[in-house]
C-alpha cells in the first residue's frame, strides 16, 4: 500500500517545472514570415501568459482520450454497456481495461517528477499487459483494483476532494464506483492544473515584463518616432485634469492614495503621474474605434481594453435600468435578493445587442422589467403600480437608450469613478463605499475593477521607464515631489 508521507510532496513546486518544460516545449511552432513577425508573435504569446487566469473551469481531456470518447457521445450509454459486460456470464472487461488504462494514466499524470517510488507502484498494479492476462483467464478483480484506486486518490487527492474520495468509499456497486473514480479523477486533474499555473504565474510574469520591455526597446531603437502616439495619449490626459470639464471632474476624486475609501479622498493638487496614467487608461476606454493613434504601449492590451469597454458600457445600462425601476417601486421588492439577481439576468441577456439596436433592446427590456416589477410586487403583497407610475417606468427606461440620458450619464461617470479609484486604491477598498446606483451590481464591477486593475498593473510594469520619462515633461518636478502618487 502506497506511503501516506507521499502526500506532502504533492504540494512541492516540481510539477511547475515540468509544466513549464511543456509549454515552452509546445510554443516553438512560429508562423510568422520573417524575424520581425516571429518576435511580435512571441511577445504577444509571452504577454497573453502572463495573464493566464489562476483557475481553470474543468474540461473533458482531449477527444481522443476515453473520457473524450464518452463525452462525445452518450456518456449513460457506455456505462451501461460496462455494466452488461461485467454482469455477463463469462463477464466481458474489454471497456473495463479500456477505462482502467485511462484511469492509469491519469494518476502518472498526477505525480510529481521525484515520485518515482509511486509511479513504479502504479505502474506494477495496473499493468495493463498482466491485467489483460487476467482477464482472458476470467478472474480479474474490478472490485480489488477500484479499491487500490480510491487509496491512491486518498493519497494524490488535494484536501478540497477529500469528501468527494470518501464518498466513494461507501458505493459497493463496481460500476456506479469506477464511473464516480472517473469524475473525480477528472477534477483532480483540473487541481493540478491549476496548481501549476499558480506555481508559475510569478515567473511568467517576471519573465514577460522583462521580455515585452526588451522587445520593445529593440523597436525603439530602429524607430525613434515609435513613442509618438503614447506621448499624445499622456499628453491629453494631463490636459484633461490641469483644466477638466464637467464631466470628468468627478473622476479626479479617488487620485491620491489616502483615505480609506472613494468618498473620502480629496483631490490632491498639484498633478501626479499616477493621477495622469490613471486618467489616460480610462481614456482607453472609450477609445474611437476609427482612431488609428492607439498609444503603441498598449496595442497588444487593445482587445482587452475593447472587452472591459463593451462591459463597463453594458453595465452601465444594467446599472441605469435597476436604478430606474428601484425610483418606481417599493423598497421592499429591491431589498429582496432573489428579486434583484432574476432582474439583473434578465436585463444582462436582452442588454447584450445594445449598442447595435439599443431603442430595440430598451422597449424590450421596459416590457420585461415592468412585467417582472408587477409580478414581483405582487408575490410580495405590495401595492401595485398604477397605470400613470407604469407608463412613466416605460418610458423612463427607454430614454436609456439614448446617449444623452441623464440617468445614464451619471452611472457611466460613476462607473468610471470606481475604475480611477481601483487604480489608485485597489478594487477592496474601492468596494467599501460604492458611488450611489453602483451597489447593485457590486459584484459585477469587482471582475470589471479587478480585470481593469490586472491590465493597467501590467502595462505599468512594462513600460514604467517610458512613462517616466514622457510624464517629466508634463509634470515638473516639483509638482511630482508635492504629490504622494508622484512615483509609477
Amino acid at each position: 500500500m502506497p506511503d501516506v508521507k507521499e502526500r506532502a510532496a504533492r504540494k512541492e513546486p516540481g510539477a511547475a517545472e515540468s509544466a513549464s518544460r511543456e509549454s515552452r516545449g509546445g510554443n516553438t511552432r512560429e508562423s510568422a514570415s520573417s524575424a520581425q513577425g516571429h518576435r511580435s508573435c512571441m511577445t504577444e504569446r509571452v504577454h497573453d501568459a502572463s495573464k493566464l487566469d489562476c483557475q481553470l473551469e474543468e474540461r473533458s481531456l482531449s477527444s481522443s482520450s476515453l473520457k473524450g470518447k464518452v463525452k462525445d457521445t452518450m456518456p449513460s450509454d457506455f456505462w451501461e454497456h460496462l455494466n452488461e459486460q461485467l454482469s455477463a456470464v463469462p463477464p466481458d472487461f474489454s471497456c473495463a481495461l479500456e477505462l482502467l488504462k485511462e484511469i492509469k494514466e491519469i494518476l502518472l499524470s498526477l505525480l510529481l517528477p521525484r515520485q518515482s517510488r509511486l509511479k513504479n507502484e502504479i505502474e506494477e498494479a495496473l499493468d495493463m499487459e498482466f491485467l489483460q492476462q487476467q482477464a482472458d483467464r476470467g478472474d480479474l478483480n474490478v472490485s480489488y483494483l477500484s479499491k487500490y484506486i480510491l487509496n491512491m486518490m486518498v493519497l494524490l487527492c488535494a484536501p478540497i476532494r477529500d469528501e468527494a474520495v470518501q464518498r466513494l468509499e461507501n458505493i459497493s456497486d463496481p460500476v456506479r464506483l469506477l464511473r464516480g473514480i472517473f469524475q473525480v479523477l477528472g477534477q483532480m486533474k483540473m487541481d493540478m492544473v491549476n496548481y501549476t499555473i499558480q506555481s508559475l504565474q510569478p515567473q511568467l510574469q517576471e519573465h514577460s515584463v522583462q521580455f515585452e520591455r526588451a522587445q520593445f526597446q529593440e523597436r525603439l531603437n530602429k524607430e525613434p518616432r515609435l513613442l509618438n502616439h503614447t506621448t499624445k495619449w499622456l499628453t491629453q490626459a494631463a490636459t484633461q485634469l490641469i483644466a477638466p470639464s464637467a464631466s470628468s471632474s468627478d473622476l479626479q476624486d479617488c487620485s491620491s492614495s489616502a483615505g480609506p475609501s472613494p468618498s473620502d479622498v480629496a483631490v490632491p493638487e498639484p498633478l501626479s503621474p499616477a493621477m495622469v496614467l490613471s486618467q489616460g487608461f480610462l481614456n482607453l476606454l472609450t477609445w474611437d474605434p476609427e482612431n488609428e493613434e492607439f498609444p503603441e504601449t498598449l496595442v497588444a492590451d487593445r482587445p482587452r481594453l475593447q472587452e472591459l469597454e463593451s462591459q463597463q458600457s453594458q453595465l452601465t445600462i444594467l446599472a441605469s435600468v435597476l436604478l430606474v425601476a428601484s425610483s418606481f417601486s417599493d423598497s421592499g421588492l429591491f431589498s429582496s435578493p432573489q428579486f434583484v439577481d432574476k432582474l439583473k439576468q434578465i436585463t444582462k441577456s436582452l442588454v447584450e445587442d445594445f449598442n447595435s439596436r439599443p431603442e430595440e433592446v430598451m422597449q424590450s427590456v421596459s416590457e420585461q422589467v415592468v412585467e417582472e416589477v408587477h409580478q414581483g410586487l405582487e408575490s410580495m403583497g405590495l401595492a401595485a403600480l398604477s397605470s400613470e407610475n407604469t407608463a412613466s417606468l416605460v418610458g423612463q427606461l427607454q430614454n436609456i437608450a439614448k446617449k444623452e440620458n441623464c440617468v445614464r450619464s451619471v452611472i457611466d461617470q460613476r462607473i468610471h469613478l470606481f475604475l480611477k479609484c481601483c487604480f489608485v486604491l485597489g478594487v477592496q477598498r474601492s468596494l467599501l463605499d460604492l458611488p450611489g446606483g453602483l451597489t447593485l451590481i457590486e459584484a459585477e464591477l469587482a471582475e470589471l475593477g479587478q480585470k481593469f486593475v490586472s491590465l493597467t498593473h501590467h502595462n505599468q510594469q512594462v513600460f514604467a521607464p517610458y512613462y517616466t520619462e514622457i510624464l517629466k515633461t508634463l509634470i515638473s518636478p516639483a509638482q511630482t515631489l508635492a504629490t504622494k502618487g508622484g512615483s509609477l
